[in-house]
């Protein structure tokens, strides 16, 4: 594959390797032949795949001499806290852990050189377009606002960003509190999930389709600036979802829906699909079915190992 050509030998850091996207794409890069560095909140020994960093990417001298120390050809920024919750209390910590980590990598970056930035957005943010778009979470807002500073990096100081919007990404190693780890574990529990109503109906994309959509904005010619959408372009309520996922694991437990309350002013809004498609060269290929089969399949695996 040409992007396999284009990545090999190449030095890149991942912020947030750890993560649930940063560990799928650590392995990703590694395994097409790049040098990979990631930076995690807790210390870690270099593995087989990567170098591991310790650093606060809130603090700006920490940031200059983790770059300087790597030199990366690509900087792919996925760090930060994650939750779309409405609570006042994660108005400060998304603010730095988000916006402020993006400002200090994009400076550094610039003041650097380095090939290529890739950075996230969110599904969160106010959709494109709107009269008065206004955030529905201090998350959505700290991500709204870093897209903004990344988009102004390229157009004043022409820093070669890129951004990458994921959709509601699923997956094998995703945190045991999100939706499809969380209803798989209840059922290999012999448990019941407890669960919203499910009317809510979003973007979903398995994670290894989002992973070739970050990859692909590493290596496409001449997108700098630009913003990609890695969703399907369908939405699916989520009680939908978790009813497929129940099926695939054959159980006869009935979901509780309405068990939990609905969180207010939810985003419903399907990727822009062909934006990526010309872009990048990008579609998700992994159907709902395949996906849920494989991410229970990883799960099912891993309760066998610990059991």
């Amino acid at each position: 594959m040409m992007q396999d050509v284009a990545l090999r030998g190449q030095r890149a850091l991942v912020t947030g390797g750890s993560g649930f996207l940063g560990s799928h794409l650590c392995r990703r890069l590694a395994s097409q032949g790049c040098e990979v560095h990631a930076t995690s909140r807790q210390r870690r020994a270099a593995d087989d795949t990567t170098t591991w960093w310790h650093c606060d990417l809130v603090d700006l001298d920490g940031v200059r001499s983790l770059v300087a120390n790597i030199r990366p050809d690509l900087i792919f920024h996925l760090a930060g806290s994650v939750g779309a919750s409405p609570g006042c209390e994660l108005v400060l910590p998304t603010f730095h852990s988000l916006l402020t980590s993006t400002v200090n990598l994009l400076l550094v970056a610039t003041e650097c050189g380095c090939r290529r930035v890739i950075t996230t957005g969110s599904l969160t943010e106010p959709a494109p377009g709107a009269l008065q778009p206004t955030p529905s979470s201090p998350y959505g807002a700290a991500k709204w606002a870093s897209v903004a500073y990344a988009r102004m990096f390229h157009s004043l100081y022409g820093t070669p960003v890129v951004i990458v919007r994921p959709f509601m990404t699923y997956g094998p190693g995703q945190a045991a509190t999100k939706l499809a780890p969380m209803v798989i574990q209840s059922v290999l529990r012999n448990e019941a999930p407890r669960l919203t109503s499910g009317r809510t109906k979003s973007d979903w994309v398995y994670v290894s389709d989002v992973i070739t959509g970050f990859i692909a904005a590493a290596t496409a010619p001449g997108i700098e600036g630009q913003t990609f959408d890695l969703g399907t372009g369908a939405l699916l309520s989520m009680r939908s979802f978790v009813e497929h996922l129940v099926g695939v694991m054959g159980t006869s437990i009935a979901p509780q829906f309405g068990a939990l309350p609905d969180r207010p002013a939810e985003n419903e809004r399907a990727a822009d699909i062909a934006t990526a498609a010309a872009g990048l060269g990008w579609k998700a290929s992994t159907s709902l079915p395949e996906g849920l089969r494989q991410t229970v399949s990883w799960y099912h695996d891993r309760e066998l190992q610990e059991s």
